[in-house]
């Protein structure tokens, strides 16, 4: 259960983030209540699933799941350009997090 907890809180880190830069500064309601409610849910999980998982592998997971769907969402709308190297990395980076929960 904690394992899932954190992939959903992984995702909320990718939703707060996303919001955030829409927020321009926070001065757009509406991108900042998204960022507001989606941190608060994602450091809640975050700290739900640290109470039985290690804390780094944690926060690694935590933070390769939001960073990963942060960039692959900024690509797939266009506003961060795409190339092989960086989806490469991207599946490096899954991987990495695959082997975390694997090697728990």
């Amino acid at each position: 259960m904690a394992w899932m907890i954190l992939v959903v809180s992984g995702m909320l880190e990718a939703v707060w983030a996303t919001a955030l830069g829409k927020s321009e500064g926070l001065s757009k309601l509406g991108p900042s209540i998204v960022f507001v409610v989606a941190l608060i849910a994602s450091m809640v999980g975050l700290a739900w699933a640290m109470r039985t998982l290690p804390i780094g592998t944690s926060y690694a997971v935590w933070v390769g799941i939001g960073a990963t769907l942060t960039v692959s969402y900024a690509m797939i709308t266009g506003t961060e350009a795409v190339s092989l190297l960086k989806v490469l990395l991207l599946l490096g980076l899954v991987g990495c997090i695959v082997g975390l929960k694997i090697t728990h």
